[in-house]
Parts: C-alpha cells; structure tokens; sequence
C-alpha cells in the first residue's frame, strides 16, 4: 500500500505541475478558448443557415467532442515537447519515478482540462443555439462512447509523445500532422461514406470515428448504448491494446532517447 500510496502522489505531482503551466500561460489557454469556441459556432451555423436541425446538431456534436478528443491527444503527444521548452526534460527523464506514473498523470490533467474546455465550448453553443431540440436525446450514450474514446486516444497519444522525444527538431510538428489526418479521416464534419475507399479503410482504424457515430446516435436518434455494440467492440479493442502499447513504445524510446543524449537538446 505505501508503494501504491507513493505511486499516487508522484502521479498528483504530475498533475499539479500541468496546472501551473496552464496557470502561467493563461493568456494563450484564454486565446485557444476563444479560438475553438469560435471554430465550433462557424462550423455550427453552417447547419443554422442550412434551415436543418439534424445538421446543425450533427455539425455541434462533431465540433465539440472532436475538441474533446483533439485535446486529450495533444496534451499526452506534447507532453516531451512541453518538456523540452521548460527545460526540463533531462531531469524529468532522470527522477527516479515510473514512467507510466508520469504518463498516468499527463493523461489524468488532459482528460480533466479537456472535459473544461468542452464544457465551455458546449454551454456557448446550447445558448448560442436556444432552438435546439435534444427531447430525444441519450445522454448516457454519449457520455459512455466519450469515456470509451478517451482510452483509445490516450494510447494513441502515449505513441505520438515518442516522436519529439526521438525526432527532436520536428517531432512536435509530426505529432500535429497525425492530428490532422485523424480530423481527416474521422468523419468528424461530414459522413465518411463520402471519403474514397482508401481513406474509408483509414477512417475505420480511427478511434474518434466509432465516438462520433456513438454520440451522434445518443444525441440525434436516442439510440441506446446496447444497440451500439458495433461501435463499442473497436473502441474496446484499441483501449485496451494501444494503452500497454504506448507505455511499452515510450520506455522502448526513452531508453534510445537516453543511450543517443537526445535529451540534453532544447529544441
């Protein structure tokens, strides 16, 4: 119990460090705010000019919960890079702790902020749109499909967090490509039937695919979640494959990482 006790506190030290630097760079965690709610009412009103309420909702729902998801993943893939920019990464890398405490709390703080920024974005949007129609609406379902996709884009974040710590002068920037080839292939605007069928094969090998088609079937249609285990069975695969796979890739790459002195750069 005092290991796992010990295992706690180091993770909690993790995430009150994620706080303060959310806390010292306020001004631009206010300006990204603005800017994804913003984002989403653009995207939104596509639907209110079409005079289509199922639009409008299916327009929100893939705004809101691709920030969602889009925040969760870049909070754990820049977790390096963070590191790098505070100077602090060979220390971090050197501490004597686990490092699946660390990720344990990265990926606690960025499902917590992720869900407060949502809220945020979700709330403007219910005001910004009175007319909106969610008498038939499953919240249950959807709430279970974004806890589900929250595994699965952890573990793909985990494995994305390898690339600035092994590609030191662009990896930050590959992670943000990965990102916009998921918004891509997700179907999070628009249905993927549209997509040619590569892309289709690409869309089905995407987490945040089977969460939007969840919550927009919950949210829309009031479908239940036991009608939905063609959606639930992939998101439950890749949750509990990718997770392992990203802590086992990170220690693989940080012993690299460590063995080449990439982590006395500061890029």
């Amino acid at each position: 119990m005092t290991v796992l006790t010990h295992e706690m506190k180091t993770s909690f030290a993790f995430i009150e460090r994620n706080f303060y630097l959310t806390r010292r760079y306020w001004g631009w965690e206010l300006a990204f705010l603005v800017y994804s709610v913003a984002g989403a009412l653009s995207i939104s009103l596509i639907g209110a000019q079409a005079g289509d309420p199922r639009l409008l909702l299916s327009l929100m729902i893939g705004a809101i919960f691709w920030n969602y998801l889009s925040v969760v993943f870049s909070w754990i893939a820049e977790t390096i890079a963070v590191e790098r920019w505070e100077g602090t990464l060979e220390y971090t890398m050197m501490a004597p702790i686990r490092r699946s405490t660390q990720l344990i709390g990265s990926t606690a703080y960025a499902i917590v902020y992720g869900l407060v920024h949502t809220a945020v974005i979700l709330v403007v949007l219910i005001l910004f749109f009175p007319q909106l129609d969610l008498a038939r609406a499953n919240p249950v379902t959807a709430v279970a499909f974004v806890l589900l996709g929250s595994f699965s884009f952890v573990g793909i974040g985990m494995i994305a967090a390898i690339l600035p710590l092994l590609y030191v002068e662009r990896g930050a920037q590959m992670t943000f490509v990965l990102q916009s080839c998921l918004l891509l292939v997700s179907g999070v605007y628009y249905s993927i039937s549209i997509l040619p069928g590569w892309m289709q094969v690409l869309s089905h090998i995407s987490p945040a695919t089977y969460v939007l088609d969840g919550v927009r079937a919950g949210l829309i249609d009031g479908v239940p979640i036991t009608n939905l285990f063609g959606d639930i069975w992939p998101l439950l695969l890749m949750g509990v494959s990718l997770i392992p796979l990203g802590v086992w890739a990170f220690g693989r790459a940080e012993r690299y990482a460590k063995r080449t002195g990439k982590l006395k750069r500061v890029g």
